[in-house]
C-alpha cells in the first residue's frame, strides 16, 4: 500500500508541476506581444480642465454630444521648420580655434623645466606634465603626506613621463629621477 501511494504522489507532483510550466509559458507567450496598437493620441485640443468636463457634464444629454465611447481623432501636425531645418549658414569657428597649441608657463614653472634640465632630466613635450607632478609634490608637503607615499607617485609620474616621451627607464633610474622632481621642486617651485 505504502509502494502505491508514492507512486501515485510522484505522478501527480509530475502532473503540477507540467500544469504550472504549461501556465507559465502561456502567461509569456500572452505578455510577450511586440503589437502595439494606439487608438488615438491625446492633444491640447483634446485635454479639459476639471471646470470644463462639469460644464460638459449637463451637456452630454443634447443629442449631438458624443457617446463616451467613441473617440474623436487626434489633429495631425508635422514638426516646426526649426526642429527639421539645417541652419540656413554654419556659424564661423573663432580665429583662435581649438586653442593655443601649448599651454602658457609661468615664471615659476619655467624656473622649475629650466632646474629639471641643468640636472640632466629632459621634460617631455611642452614640460606641462613635468609641472603636473611639481604642483602635486608641493601640494603634498602642504598637507603633510609622508614622503614615502609621496615619493611612490612622483616615481610613478616621472616614469608615466618618460614613456610619453618614448624613453625607457630602469627602477633604479625612476627613482632617482623622482628624487630629482622632489628636490628642484622644493627649491624651485613650491612656496
Amino acid at each position: 500500500m505504502a509502494q502505491h501511494s508514492r507512486i501515485g504522489t510522484i505522478a501527480g507532483r509530475k502532473v503540477a508541476i507540467g500544469a504550472m510550466a504549461l501556465a507559465a509559458a502561456g502567461l509569456l507567450a500572452a505578455c510577450g506581444s511586440d503589437d502595439v496598437t494606439a487608438t488615438s493620441t491625446p492633444s491640447a485640443s483634446t485635454t479639459t480642465s476639471a471646470a470644463e468636463s462639469a460644464d460638459e457634464g449637463a451637456a452630454a444629454d443634447a443629442p449631438d454630444a458624443p457617446d463616451a465611447g467613441e473617440s474623436t481623432p487626434a489633429p495631425v501636425t508635422s514638426p516646426g521648420e526649426a526642429a527639421t531645418a539645417p541652419p540656413s549658414e554654419p556659424e564661423a569657428l573663432p580665429e583662435d580655434f581649438p586653442g593655443p597649441d601649448q599651454v602658457p608657463v609661468s615664471g615659476d614653472g619655467q624656473r622649475f623645466l629650466d632646474a629639471l634640465r641643468d640636472a640632466g632630466i629632459e621634460p617631455s613635450g611642452d614640460g606641462s606634465t613635468a609641472i603636473s607632478t611639481a604642483d602635486f609634490i608641493c601640494q603634498a608637503e602642504a598637507e603633510g603626506q609622508s614622503g614615502s607615499v609621496t615619493m611612490v607617485f612622483v616615481t610613478a609620474m616621472v616614469g608615466t613621463e618618460a614613456s610619453a616621451a618614448g624613453r625607457q627607464l630602469t627602477d633604479e633610474q625612476a627613482a632617482a629621477d623622482a628624487q630629482t622632481y622632489v628636490d628642484v621642486a622644493n627649491a624651485t617651485y613650491c612656496k
